[in-house]
């Protein structure tokens, strides 16, 4: 193994994670905006106004996104699969 071939697969693997975890990431953002607007707008200071609405927004996007998310981790996974041999000589 070399230097390069370290630092490539560790981009390889933070680039999945990043992909991966997008979707929920950006409705949890999005999901947590509207409601600070709301809640400047209103003036509701609720703490289970917050958490609530995020909670459902994530498992949203993890319903919606979960076929292209399970496509990414079982292409990442083939990968590592069919180039072990290379990994270890």
């Amino acid at each position: 193994m070399t230097e390069q071939f370290i630092v490539d697969f560790a981009l390889s693997a933070i680039k999945t994670t990043l992909l991966v975890s997008a979707p929920m990431l950006g409705f949890g953002l999005v999901t947590g905006l509207v409601i600070s607007i709301f809640q400047a707008v209103t003036s509701i200071q609720e703490l289970t106004l917050t958490f609530i609405p995020k909670i459902l927004a994530v498992f949203l996007a993890l319903f919606l996104f979960f076929p292209w998310i399970m496509r990414i981790m079982l292409s990442f996974t083939e990968q590592i699969l069919l180039n072990f041999p290379s990994y270890i000589g």
